[in-house]
């Protein structure tokens, strides 16, 4: 699916978005096998644990075993025992796995970074300080410090190991920015709550999604994968926490009501930032 550019969004906010409805587009928008319709230097992702490669490990505590035994055979930063979304989409860009932010150990940000944080949403006061708001902060800081940096050790007329891990600052424009928030936003609002609150507030919601993205773009970011939310009703917290009642649970033993919110939260999404077919 070739990547095309949207003429209006929210907040007139001009977007060229990679359009990815399954895997196998993923795959193909992304250049994988002999497809070569997007390429980009770097990638820098945005938002909550399902694309968090290593920021509350080193913001908090570490994540513990058996998370990460599987694929990477040690603990990765991550809460999974495998890979992430994000760690596909890198490995079909050729890129390196991308560094948390906030992880000062070992990182490399030659061709991007990770943003992500478990546990944030996109409004402040959930369950975690690490917000949408506050990670395109620390982009912004991020951007600014390290082409200072970069441009520093450029005229100094050497090459010295620490410019290799610093990202291009003509490239910031030519990456691509992911995004992946909003089921702790939902989760949060029905733990205080109810669902009809909730359903009601995703139009607020949206709005900060909405100015953050905005701010990447006056940043200089061109090319946006937006991701949606997740059945968040067939998570285990949604069985285990809230009691079932008859009619409520599907087939699958999920929460149809959380599921439907979901569905709810991506259509509007769809609304706000995706205006192609």
């Amino acid at each position: 699916m070739d990547c095309r550019r949207s003429k209006h969004v929210t907040r007139h906010l001009c977007l060229t978005l990679c359009v990815l409805s399954s895997w196998s587009l993923v795959q193909e928008a992304l250049g994988g096998g002999n497809n070569n319709k997007c390429w980009f230097p770097a990638i820098y992702n945005f938002g909550d644990s399902n694309s968090d490669t290593g920021a509350v490990s080193a913001a908090f505590t570490s994540v513990r075993p058996p998370n990460g035994e599987t694929f990477f055979g040690t603990l990765s930063g991550r809460a999974s025992d495998g890979r992430l979304i994000i760690d596909f989409i890198t490995e079909e860009l050729k890129l390196p796995y991308v560094s948390a932010y906030l992880n000062s150990v070992g990182s490399n940000y030659r061709h991007g970074a990770n943003f992500a944080t478990g546990g944030s949403s996109i409004l402040p006061g959930g369950y975690s300080p690490f917000h949408l708001g506050l990670q395109v902060s620390q982009f912004i800081q991020f951007k600014s410090h390290t082409n200072i940096l970069f441009n520093q050790l450029s005229d100094n007329g050497t090459d010295p190991p620490l410019k290799s891990g610093l990202p291009r600052p003509e490239e910031f424009s030519k990456a691509i920015y992911t995004i992946d928030i909003g089921q702790n936003d939902l989760a949060f609002g029905i733990q205080h709550g109810s669902m009809e609150q909730v359903r009601r507030s995703i139009p607020h919601i949206l709005s900060q999604y909405s100015q953050s993205a905005q701010q990447l773009y006056n940043e200089g970011a061109r090319v946006f994968w937006i991701h949606n939310t997740g059945p968040i009703g067939c998570l285990p917290y949604s069985y285990i926490y809230y009691e079932p009642k008859k009619g409520n649970i599907d087939a699958n033993g999920c929460v149809k009501p959380h599921n439907e919110l979901a569905l709810e939260f991506n259509r509007q999404l769809k609304n706000q930032v995706l205006f192609l077919h």
